[in-house]
Formats: C-alpha cells, structure tokens, sequence
C-alpha cells in the first residue's frame, strides 16, 4: 500500500512541492509494489486518474476551473471512498451519490496530554494569557470571523491575546490574509501569528493556552481542536452539524461573531469541570491503532 497524507488542519506542517508530490505517487503506483493506493487529497488523487482508495476530508467549493475541475475528479474517480465523520459521509452521498466508509482520525493522545511544565511556563512567560488557534489564516478557517470576534473580546478582556499557531496554507490566500491584517489595523487589534513550529513546540503552546478557538466554516473532523481537549483546554467550535457530530458535548458552540466572542469569555473566567472530563474522555478514544485497524479492515474488504 502507499499512502500520500495531507498536512492535516494544523496550518504549519508543510507539504510537499504538489509537482514533487505528483512524481513520487506516479513512481509508487506504477511501480507494481502497491496493492493499494490511498490518497489524502485531491492532488495526489488526481497523480494516480482516480485508480486509489480516497479519504475525503471535507468538501470545498472552488471558483476557479482547475481547482473546481480538480476537486471533482477526485471525487468522482476513486474506485472507494472513505470520510473521517458521518457528517461528511452524508454530504458525499447527497451530492454525488458516493458510498464512503467512516473512520474517525485518532489523536496523540498522550503528547498533548502529558507535557512539560518547564515548556508550559515558557510560553506563559512569552504570551501571557491566550487564546489559540492552529491553521491557516484563509476562508474555510474563518480567519476573519475570529479576528473580528477576538476584537469583541479584547474590549472586555485586553490582557488576552489571540496567538494563531501556524498561519500558513497550501493554497493561494494572499489577498485574503492582506485584508485580514488589514483588518487587524482597523480595529487595532495585533494577534500573534507565530508561522511553521517543530513538532516539540506544539503541545506546551495547546496546553498552556487559556481556551482554543476553532471558527471554522468547514471541517471533517476538526484534529486541531482534538488534541486541545487531549490537552485539557476549553474549546469554542463553530456551530457546524460535522462539528456538533464529532464535539458533542465537550465543546463551546458559537455561530456568530459575537457569540463567538461570549463563548470564549465564558470560557475564560468560567471553569467547567464537566466539560474538562468529557473533552478529555472523547480524545481518549480517538486513537490511531484504532484508526490503524479500521484502515486495515476496509482495504482487505476491497480485495
């Protein structure tokens, strides 16, 4: 088997150059070594015309012909399918009449559960409180809604900052994250956008955060906002049906900019053990060996 993974949600792991990415697929599948080829996203779909099994993460809507044109191959072509919620199943099924399987991610759950308190000191002593967010600064994050939300909150809270892990994306935002920061000017707030980290830096920065933010417009699973319950922080989500699905009852939900705001001050200065248990409880239960298994299990019903 031969499997080309994404850069996951988290907006700082970088992915290959998409032409290298393209040529190390073409050597794999065709080199007869493969039984099964999984693809993660569209490129790497469209490198092998659609002959692989397809994790669709989550569906987007392009307004340019390449993408769009992309995106729908993708789709379309691979001979199985599988999603990481019901949610997405669903959508998949409605739009295209397409079958998938459902396979939850898994998360570390220890790297973010357990980290060092030498580490988590750090960060507080370089941000003061926070709230975070990982990910790119773009649409589907909703970028803008939580900027705006972030300005809401400072003027009740100023001694919070809003620091984005990350920020970078795969594909071309410029104009978009211009008028983010142009934004920011205007409403004279200065979030901290710290870019790329290594692997090491992550978990202290989750877990020594005051609350995580997760304003997405769309999303498959949410992995980011995962191992922020893993690390014991509350969580604001957007009020989305996969989000609800996949969060329940261990998150905050918020559909606006402004209860986006409350929600995230009530996270702030209202401790919620119930919410505490239950974020930690569902992460817990998201592990890889199981996703492992799952995989493993469905690639043999394919033979």
């Amino acid at each position: 088997m031969w499997s080309l993974g994404r850069g996951g949600d988290d907006g700082f792991f970088r992915p290959l150059d998409p032409a290298v990415r393209v040529r190390i697929v073409l050597r794999a599948a065709f080199s007869g070594t493969y039984d099964i080829v999984h693809a993660q996203d569209c490129i790497s779909a469209n490198a092998v015309d659609g002959r692989c099994v397809r994790t669709v993460h989550h569906l987007d809507h392009f307004t340019t012909p390449e993408p769009a044109a992309c995106h729908e191959r993708a789709i379309v072509e691979p001979y199985a399918h599988l999603c990481v919620s019901r949610s997405v199943a669903d959508e998949l099924a409605a739009g295209w009449g397409v079958k998938a399987e459902v396979i939850p991610n898994g998360v570390a759950y220890d790297r973010f559960a357990t980290t060092d308190p030498a580490a988590r000191k750090a960060w507080r002593a370089r941000l003061g409180r926070y709230v975070l967010t990982v990910g790119g600064i773009e649409p589907r994050k909703g970028s803008l809604d939580l900027l705006e939300a972030y300005a809401l909150l400072r003027a009740r809270r100023p001694d919070v900052r809003l620091v984005i892990a990350g920020g970078e994306t795969l594909f071309d935002y410029r104009a978009y994250r211009a008028s983010w920061e142009a934004r920011a000017v205007e409403l004279g707030v200065a979030p901290v956008v710290l870019g790329p980290m290594g692997e090491e830096e992550l978990p202290p920065l989750v877990a020594a955060a005051d609350a995580f933010a997760f304003p997405s417009v769309k999303e498959g699973f949410g992995l980011a906002a995962m191992e922020a319950l893993a690390a014991g922080v509350p969580l604001v989500v957007r009020d989305l049906p996969v989000l609800r699905e996949v969060f329940g009852h261990a998150a905050r939900f918020a559909a606006t900019r402004e209860e986006l705001a409350d929600q995230l001050g009530r996270a702030l200065t209202h401790h919620d053990p119930a919410l505490g248990t239950a974020g930690r409880e569902l992460a817990a239960r998201h592990t890889w060996s199981e996703a492992a298994r799952r995989h493993l299990d469905f690639y043999r019903s394919l033979s």
